[in-house]
């Protein structure tokens, strides 16, 4: 294997590894973002039954 060969394949690999790390870290700030707008949502209808 010449040393271009090895380059190319090495250059794959990091940007496979990339590209599925951020793949889990755009569905991590999504989890995240749906449990502050349900965290939210809550501390809502606490103050609407406190305020009855």
């Amino acid at each position: 294997m010449t040393a271009k060969t090895i380059t190319v394949i090495a250059a794959l690999l990091a940007t496979t590894m990339s590209l599925s790390s951020c793949g889990n870290t755009i569905r991590g700030v999504g989890r995240d973002t749906a449990n502050t707008v349900n965290a939210t949502q809550d501390a809502g209808r606490s103050v609407e039954r406190a305020a009855r």
